[in-house]
């Protein structure tokens, strides 16, 4: 029996109306991916590009546990504020920073996203199932430094991201070797953010790499970490190569100044004539030569000669004078007459 045709209309309208699930008015964002990188958390799609100019179109952000079967909108009651529902950015940012994420490391997910504009929407993208604990990427420590020592390197760092110690833990390892040549060493299991590399040979270079394994407290899972770059460092001398060091360039000095004044003492030796003939001094022309030769009218060559004409002998006069004492009579010397008689004090004469 055919149905009335008013019945048979509201069937027929009920069957062509589009389900809420399953609305297929806008094109669907394309390629939505879920980045886990650290502390990021950031579902990403395609924009829904429209043939004409019919307004901004918004996306809407649902998620679902894997224990479960039903889908909500972001943000649920314990997201601290994430909101994913009509928002015009093409991504979802599921850890804001400064902010707690929206979901706990553990939790095993499905995302799926949307386009919305005026009441029509388009089918849903979905994510593949991920458990950020399992999936996520880590990335090299930061703010790496080496500090080298005596015949050792001391490494400091900081981990990738903060975990709370609630949720799980580092632990890190270095890779190392001798860059000159030499077999690769490993020191693992290191949980605090100073690693000393000791034993090491003092003054070369070792270089190395440094990485972070993250290790979840529930069900001790752990998720292997990235390498840093490579960066190598010289180690410092110890104190027998720094004796050594020392007397090899007090003898090395020693023996070059040594050789170099052996040297000397040698080229003056050997070429003593030739060192003579460059430091002999050129004789020089006197000064009146030289006017003369400026101006032959000038009476230089008379004032030379009366310059050079000899001088007379000058004489100086010497007086002679003898102390008064008792005059003594040589044989054959005084005559003294008998009516002049010789004065005390009178000096004899020679």
């Amino acid at each position: 029996m055919r149905p009335p045709p008013l019945l048979w209309l509201l069937l027929h309208l009920g069957a062509a109306a589009p389900t809420a699930d399953s609305p297929s008015q806008l094109p669907a964002p394309q390629n939505p991916k879920i980045h886990l990188y650290n502390a990021e958390q950031v579902l990403s799609w395609e924009p829904v590009s429209l043939t004409g100019d019919e307004g901004p179109v918004v996306y809407r952000v649902q998620f679902k546990y894997a224990s479960g079967s039903d889908w909500f909108d972001l943000p649920p009651s314990h997201s601290h504020r994430v909101n994913c529902s009509r928002i015009a950015a093409t991504k979802c940012n599921l850890a804001p920073a400064g902010q707690e994420p929206a979901f706990e490391p553990q939790y095993n997910l499905s995302l799926r996203v949307r386009a919305e504009l005026r009441g029509r929407a388009s089918v849903w993208a979905e994510v593949p199932w991920f458990q950020r604990s399992l999936n996520v990427t880590i990335g090299p420590p930061e703010n790496i430094r080496v500090t080298p020592g005596q015949g050792s390197l001391t490494i400091s760092f900081s981990p990738p991201f903060n975990v709370a110690p609630s949720m799980g833990h580092f632990s890190y390892n270095v890779h190392y070797w001798e860059k000159a040549g030499g077999p690769p060493q490993v020191k693992d299991g290191v949980e605090n953010n100073l690693i000393e590399l000791k034993d090491l040979k003092p003054l070369r270079v070792y270089c190395l790499q440094v990485k972070a394994t993250l290790v979840w407290n529930a069900g001790t899972t752990s998720r292997q970490g990235l390498f840093s770059n490579v960066s190598c460092h010289e180690t410092a001398a110890d104190a027998s190569t720094k004796l050594q060091e020392v007397t090899l360039i007090t003898v090395g000095t020693f023996l070059s100044l040594t050789a170099l004044a052996g040297a000397c003492i040698f080229l003056t030796l050997r070429y003593r004539g030739l060192i003579k003939h460059w430091l002999h001094t050129p004789p020089g022309v006197p000064v009146q030569i030289g006017e003369y030769l400026r101006d032959p009218k000038q009476p230089v060559l008379e004032a030379l000669d009366r310059d050079s004409s000899p001088r007379e002998d000058t004489w100086d006069s010497v007086s002679v004078l003898s102390a008064p004492e008792e005059q003594k009579m040589l044989p054959g010397t005084w005559h003294q007459s008998p009516g002049c008689p010789q004065p005390a004090g009178a000096d004899s004469e020679l």
